[in-house]
């Protein structure tokens, strides 16, 4: 698949680019003809179809959430655009000499979507980012198939696809539910909550969280989860975390409602957030005590479905180059399959 994915996209891209050529310099257009059989009428009649094809292989792969930025497409398109403006400006003056929408097509359009191109990048990078959430690290506070959107600007405005900083906001708070690059793999993105700042020490004694010596306050709740979103706990693809093997949508919903029975719900304070975290008793990864020091620069994170997170317990943690934003709203939610999003789970992350 990943072969086929690089295949199409490679394909499209060398189409986009001979298009490109054609437009600005051979002008092969003007003669096009459906009955012809010539290369360029045959790129012509392939090229929408290439476009197709890799718009819905690039939906497919939105739809792992976290794991893609839509920068990595956004950025180069926008730029591409904005060097045709300035090629127009330079060299060809199409807009000086035939008016306002009578520039060559591409030049029309570079005109066109430049600027809603540029909006959407600036505040995709620079204020709000939309990401899907693909597992169920997070849970009960996030559930696999929540969309939210994540303020960018809160840890500092950075410059999209290397992360830099350039203007320093604000840093990361206890209790902050963040999205990061994960420090082993930065091309992927997670999401957990920040537990330990630099500085602090985090440890874990006979099943009590603290923060510098200092328990976090854990107070045992009646909270029962919806019974629809349970099942959703786990989907279709996974890996079973008892069996190991691939879990089909009717295995998934089964070990979602299983694991639910040894599920225990609290309610947690830290900082000025309150939320809900999930253990599960009969195999829980915290039985041995441990006291870990957060050297400066750096975050440790944990997922509310404590059980069933792997963050900085596992692999360390997080260099504040790597923080992307704070995770803010639940805007919507999709069910697994073919199913319409709803606005059910609408409201602010705490």
């Amino acid at each position: 698949m990943i072969i086929a994915t690089y295949l199409l996209f490679s394909l499209t891209l060398a189409g986009l680019l001979i298009w490109l050529i054609d437009q600005l310099f051979l002008g092969s257009y003007k003669n096009f003809s459906p009955a012809n059989t010539n290369f360029m009428s045959l790129l012509y009649q392939a090229l929408p179809y290439l476009l197709l094809f890799s718009a819905i292989r690039l939906f497919l792969m939105l739809r792992q959430g976290l794991d893609f930025d839509f920068n990595y497409i956004l950025f180069p398109v926008t730029c591409f655009f904005l060097l045709i403006i300035v090629l127009d400006k330079i060299i060809y003056h199409d807009r000086k000499k035939f008016g306002k929408k009578n520039e060559r097509s591409l030049i029309a359009n570079a005109y066109e979507f430049f600027p809603i191109l540029a909006i959407v990048l600036i505040v995709r990078s620079f204020i709000i980012e939309p990401f899907n959430i693909p597992s169920p690290s997070m849970v009960p506070t996030l559930y696999t198939g929540d969309f939210i959107v994540v303020n960018k600007y809160d840890y500092g405005v950075r410059l999209p696809l290397i992360n830099k900083k350039i203007i320093n906001v604000g840093e990361p708070q206890h209790g902050d539910v963040a999205v990061f690059r994960y420090p082993e793999d930065p091309k992927l993105h997670y999401i957990k909550r920040v537990i330990g700042l630099p500085g602090d020490t985090v440890s874990y004694q006979n099943g009590v969280l603290s923060v510098n010596g200092k328990p976090l306050d854990k107070q045992a709740t009646d909270f029962i989860p919806n019974e629809e979103l349970t099942k959703q706990i786990y989907k279709a693809g996974q890996e079973s975390v008892l069996t190991g093997e691939l879990l089909n949508q009717q295995t998934a919903v089964a070990e979602s409602v299983e694991e639910e029975k040894y599920a225990t719900y609290y309610q947690e304070t830290q900082g000025k957030h309150k939320h809900l975290v999930r253990y599960l008793h009969d195999t829980s990864q915290d039985m041995n005590n441990w006291s870990i020091p957060i050297p400066e620069g750096h975050y440790f994170f944990m997922g509310d479905n404590r059980d069933r997170s792997g963050d900085s317990r596992a692999w360390g943690f997080v260099p504040e180059e790597n923080l992307v934003g704070k995770a803010v709203y639940v805007w919507t939610h999709k069910q697994p399959g073919f199913n319409l999003p709803t606005f059910s789970r609408n409201g602010r992350i705490d």
